[in-house]
């Protein structure tokens, strides 16, 4: 694998990347463990996505106050509708502006805090799969989250002005999820990848197809970005993102090998060498990265759910460690 180049310690906190740009990472980037950033400009900041709930995200705005006290946040993207990265919108304040695309305001409406501690708190699919909600998630507490989805939508690109300073809002998903958006800073050319791009970490398709996802990545490093923030993991640069890719690459060559040979992608998923990948965290992730494979290349397999997503991603664990 390449090595990614980080230029930004991956610490626990606030970063300055230089240019008025800012990354707030959340080491270890594992499940909920998600990034937001900040983009300043004359007289008001950009947030680019809340955490996974009211604590995370006052933490977080609460380090941000020396830099947002003179340059307040007026606007806010959520580059997707996962908890992990919308579940502190109620903490800005009433007149900010949140931006999405059409699709990732509508799976935020539909992600709920009742939703999210249900499943996390759900006795009835075994001890794995308890074991495995209770070790990735217990961490969180959903107390006090008041659902508030984004108030502006786009489809396709969007240009936000930011205290006369340029963003733009690229939805190129679908990949991770169906309206996956990446803001990009022309002026310092710097991405806020949200969750198109996971950084020594492994990728999470609940949407694909793979082929979108790819060619999103190829968008991103047709921007030349100096740096890359991703929505989970280390600040990266352009290594990280070909490392990505090289992954979903794998993964999809390796998935359509079994398919043709006839496993079914609980099969295809055990018998995957994930030893190239073997320093990067959340492997049980390949089941579901199979299993979306598996559907682009026979649509008549019916979907399954989130909960049964990470019940077989729990299963896989347990029999792989």
């Amino acid at each position: 694998m390449t090595a990614t180049r980080l230029t930004v310690p991956y610490e626990h906190g606030l970063h300055d990347l230089g240019a008025g740009l800012y990354a707030y990472l959340q080491p270890d980037g594992g499940w909920g463990w998600s990034n937001a950033g900040l983009v300043t400009a004359r007289d008001a900041s950009l947030l680019v996505d809340t955490l996974f709930g009211v604590r995370l995200t006052r933490e977080m705005l609460d380090a941000m106050a020396p830099v947002t006290a003179q340059r307040p946040i007026r606007v806010a993207v959520n580059t997707h509708g996962d908890p992990d990265h919308t579940f502190g919108n109620a903490l800005l304040a009433a007149d900010v502006e949140i931006w999405a695309s059409s699709v990732a305001r509508d799976q935020a409406e539909a992600v709920t805090p009742e939703i999210v501690g249900g499943m996390v708190a759900d006795r009835g699919r075994g001890e794995d799969f308890e074991h495995f909600m209770r070790t990735r998630f217990g961490a969180f507490d959903l107390t006090g989250v008041t659902p508030r989805p984004p108030t502006r939508t786009f489809d396709g690109f969007a240009e936000v002005q930011v205290g006369g300073r340029t963003v733009h809002l690229h939805e190129w998903g679908p990949g991770h999820t169906a309206g996956d958006v990446v803001v990009h800073v022309p002026d310092a050319g710097v991405v806020f990848a949200g969750d198109l791009v996971f950084a020594c970490d492994t990728p999470l398709m609940w949407a694909g197809p793979v082929e979108s996802w790819l060619s999103a990545l190829d968008r991103i490093l047709a921007l030349r970005p100096s740096l890359v923030v991703p929505g989970h993991g280390p600040v990266t640069d352009e290594s990280g993102v070909r490392d990505l890719a090289h992954y979903l690459q794998y993964v999809a060559d390796e998935a359509t090998a079994r398919f043709e040979l006839g496993m079914d992608p609980l099969q295809a998923a055990d018998d995957i060498d994930l030893s190239p990948f073997a320093d990067w965290s959340e492997h049980e992730r390949i089941v579901v990265n199979v299993h979306t494979i598996y559907r682009s290349l026979d649509p008549s397999l019916p979907p399954l759910t989130v909960p049964e997503h990470f019940e077989r991603m729990a299963a896989w664990l347990a029999r792989h460690g």
